[in-house]
């Protein structure tokens, strides 16, 4: 009789156990030490950090090695990066409707009217707040700023400093040069060239590798964060928030469980059940790890062997897409703005509503990588719909105490977006074959 070993288990049931064992840790000590004093659910939570930090240092190395190799061994064209745009934009076009037509219709805000000076004190009298994080200060609503910031001063700098944007741009560079260098020494020895493919195919491959190793230890890692985010917020604090919590997971699960799957029976040609049930590993690890780019071996691995993905379009969508594929984030900052103007009887035009849009698409693109992105930048994109600073120092400790919850929300909606934006761009590409 054989039997079942927690290996064997695939990825998402195991990322479920360790969610259920440590919520269920994190409720009975809270910030408790237990174990004869030796554990409690923050040094677990610190642990789990661990790994999670040494996927996404690991992830942006892949990024550059997994664009580099699709540029050498395939053709990644300015048609394919049309294509790209053009499905993310329209993607983000209708998390924007849903997001604006629940706020303007339902009018959720208006359930926190007056109270929120009294929620802040109940809050702080629970003594469940947490600090709210400094904003980083390359994070700007300036086209301009942002631009100049994805621009890196040496070319490691956006390794040291996890720029994703960055790095795509110096490996698509770098890509575009090999192969116009190949082209024009058509006629000479290309050996060097040949052993440098090598070398670019043997790194990708190994830290495709390294990991998959990495991965193993997800679950555990799940279980240590869980354990920590429950321990310190609690559950009583669902009580106050309740109204708000409601409203951003309506719009996100809106989004990612109607329209998502829609799209990839509909355009994609994709069954549903197959888009959740192949998809699995890589939405729950998003949803547990609060981070699309630590996802990113997952994702890739679900869309090329379980989903029969083309690896280009997999690259395409979850390498070189991964700062447009934001819906989760926009959504959620765009919800929150009109949310807080609704509890202080701001009226919000559309004109007003659309610049609030626009503030938080260009959060979206310049925060990838940043832990706990959206509510870090929130403060920046309600500046923009002229709230009173009074109410962002009021409002932003209530969200946090539950932003652990929405935040893991955000990361899968960003996962399955680039699941879907692959599964489109590998039928746009069968189809003209």
């Amino acid at each position: 009789m054989h039997k079942l070993s927690l290996s064997a288990l695939p990825l998402y049931v195991q990322v479920i156990i360790g969610v259920v064992f440590g919520a269920t840790l994190g409720v009975l000590f809270g910030t408790e030490n237990y174990g004869f004093g030796l554990l409690s659910n923050a040094t677990l939570g610190q642990l789990g950090q661990l790994v999670i930090r040494l996927l996404k240092a690991l992830a942006t190395p892949l990024v550059f090695f997994a664009i580099l190799e699709a540029m050498v061994n395939t053709d990644l064209s300015f048609k394919h990066g049309r294509r790209l745009l053009a499905l993310c934009s329209m993607n983000l076009a209708v998390a924007i409707v849903i997001g604006l037509t629940l706020m303007n219709v339902l009018h959720p805000g208006r359930a926190w009217e007056g109270k929120l000076t009294a929620m802040t004190s109940q809050l702080h009298a629970g003594a469940t707040a947490i600090a709210a994080k400094p904003m980083p200060e390359n994070l700007s609503l300036d086209p301009l700023k942002n631009i100049i910031g994805t621009i890196p001063e040496s070319l490691f700098e956006p390794f040291v400093k996890n720029n994703v944007i960055a790095i795509i741009l110096l490996a698509l560079l770098a890509g575009t040069a090999i192969r116009r260098f190949k082209q024009q020494s058509a006629d000479q020895d290309q050996s060097g060239l040949h052993l440098l493919e090598k070398l670019i195919s043997v790194c990708y491959h190994l830290l495709i590798q390294m990991l998959l190793w990495v991965v193993k230890a997800i679950p555990f890692a799940v279980f240590g964060v869980v354990a920590q985010v429950v321990g310190k917020s609690g559950l009583d604090v669902f009580a106050l928030v309740a109204v708000f919590l409601a409203a951003m997971l309506t719009g996100l699960l809106l989004h990612a469980l109607v329209y998502y799957p829609c799209m990839a029976k509909w355009g994609g040609k994709m069954p549903v059940k197959r888009y959740f049930g192949e998809g699995a590993d890589a939405i729950l690890t998003g949803l547990s790890t609060n981070s699309s780019l630590a996802t990113m071996p997952i994702t890739l691995r679900c869309l090329t062997e379980n989903m029969g993905i083309s690896s280009r379009s997999a690259r395409l969508s979850v390498c070189i897409g991964t700062n447009l594929n934001n819906d989760g984030i926009i959504l959620y900052e765009a919800m929150a703005a009109l949310f807080l103007a609704q509890a202080i009887g701001f009226d919000l035009t559309l004109a007003q509503q659309l610049i609030i849009v626009a503030a938080a698409i260009m959060v979206g693109v310049g925060i990838s990588g940043i832990p706990e992105a959206g509510l870090i930048a929130l403060p920046l994109v309600l500046s923009t719909a002229g709230l009173p600073e009074a109410l962002v120092v009021t409002a932003v400790p209530l969200i946090t105490t539950i932003d652990w919850i929405i935040a893991r929300c955000r990361s899968g909606v960003n996962v399955m977006n680039d699941l879907l934006i692959a599964i489109l761009l590998d039928r746009l590409e069968k189809s003209r074959h």
